[in-house]
């Protein structure tokens, strides 16, 4: 799997709006430690946190920079569930597994709730998420997603149909929506800068500009980089889509995909609540969805589309605007201040990958555009399982890992081909 990999935060509104944080040092020399993170976005800085309130000596290499992947650059929406939802996973992978994963798919938002209030994160957490309709279909879908989510005990549902949704969000696309008032948004860079900041503070240690070059199996697990090694009793792979044949175990499995955001000039509080008057996050839809929101300064956040393959456009902005005056035209004499991509890792299932190789290489990845909250769950599941409770994590573990039709050469086209087919479904509303 290759990457693009800079070593700097992308130059994003959230890069731009950072809360101070250091630059932390490169490993040099060599270390032990009882358990060694690789890669510290939210996957990572969550389970080394996890592990350094439970006493753990705790050491994260990082390639680039805190934050740097998709926990620093994504939409900052906090959606429950999973990419794939309760009904699909009960159809194929049956009650019992349901069951399990159910239980905990409304857990990753809490976790990250319960985050910011202990450890005092300022992180712009506002609450409230909406699901939006584009026509009939996608509003009776919204119907029985509401109906399924409260059967796994989401009680913070308001269906919104017709004229009704306009108070939460001014738009002739839609038709009518589905608020998650349990759900939000939030900074994400600044959630996980503050989750790095806390972990510190117990103790633990961060190396950045630390790519790990080479992972030799074995007890202790010996991990190089440039200038260092660390030796580990057990080892966590939280580098997502930014592994880098480090794993091949895994890599085969998954897929990188790149999605694009564009951030507007500062609006008045005025016409910025005349756009979603309640502040809520927003998603539509459809297959390939778009997603909005506004920031603690007023900006519309706005972004959408994926890029199989992980490549970024041309010109984001010339990508991103259209839909964004699709949805609000009143926008069109608004400038764009930013523009960023980022890339997320996606599997056959859509489903996360969780696993663990020669019994002490643990892994977590493949959130597929929902990785906010799931990763803040995988990040629990793997202290417990690394601390002898094997039960939660091992549900996830338990569901197969598919390789994408086609391999390495044929993924991307037949995936672009597949939400082809899924896009002009969405157009005609079937």
């Amino acid at each position: 799997m290759s990457v693009s990999l800079d070593t700097e935060h992308a130059r994003s509104w959230y890069a731009a709006t950072a809360n101070p944080a250091p630059q932390r040092p490169a490993l040099e020399g060599e270390i032990d430690c009882d358990v060694c993170v690789v890669g510290a976005g939210f996957t990572g800085i969550s389970a080394a946190l996890h592990l350094a309130e439970q006493g753990l000596n705790v050491v994260v290499l990082e390639a680039a920079r805190v934050g740097f992947g998709a926990s620093g650059r994504n939409g900052g929406q906090i959606v429950n569930s999973y990419s794939r939802d309760m009904d699909v996973i009960e159809a194929k992978y049956g009650d019992e597994t349901a069951r399990a994963l159910g239980d905990m798919a409304f857990e990753g938002n809490r976790i990250i709730r319960e985050r910011i209030g202990q450890y005092a994160i300022d992180c712009d957490l506002r609450d409230g998420n909406l699901f939006a309709a584009c026509n009939a279909k996608q509003m009776q879908g919204l119907i029985e997603h509401q109906a399924l989510w409260e059967r796994y005990g989401n009680r913070e549902l308001e269906l919104l149909e017709g004229d009704a949704l306009k108070r939460e969000v001014v738009s002739d696309r839609y038709v009518g929506g589905l608020v998650d008032h349990s759900g939000g948004h939030l900074h994400p860079l600044n959630l996980v800068l503050g989750e790095a900041a806390a972990f510190e503070s117990l103790g633990g240690t961060i190396y950045e500009q630390t790519p790990v070059e080479s992972l030799t199996h074995g007890a202790p697990v010996d991990l190089r980089t440039p200038r260092g090694r660390v030796r580990a009793q057990r080892v966590v792979m939280a580098g997502n889509a930014y592994l880098k044949g480090v794993l091949p175990e895994i890599e085969g499995k998954s897929m990188p995909c790149g999605t694009q955001i564009i951030t507007t000039e500062p609006l008045s509080k005025a016409r910025a609540r005349s756009l979603i008057p309640n502040d809520m996050a927003v998603e539509d839809s459809n297959y390939l969805l778009d997603y909005f929101r506004l920031t603690a300064d007023n900006r519309l956040l706005y972004g959408g589309g994926v890029n199989y393959g992980g490549s970024d456009p041309a010109d984001i902005e010339a990508v991103i605007r259209p839909k964004m005056l699709k949805t609000f035209a009143q926008l069109d004499d608004v400038k764009v201040d930013y523009a960023w991509s980022g890339t997320f890792l996606m599997t056959l299932n859509r489903l996360p990958q969780f696993g663990v190789i020669n019994d002490n290489v643990f892994y977590a990845q493949g959130y597929s555009g929902h990785g906010v909250t799931c990763t803040h769950l995988a990040g629990r599941l793997i202290a417990e399982v690394l601390t002898g409770r094997e039960a939660r994590f091992d549900a996830f573990a338990k569901l197969p890992h598919l390789p994408f039709p086609g391999g390495h050469l044929l993924r991307v086209p037949l995936s672009a081909i597949g939400a082809w087919y899924y896009q002009a479904r969405d157009r005609l509303g079937i």
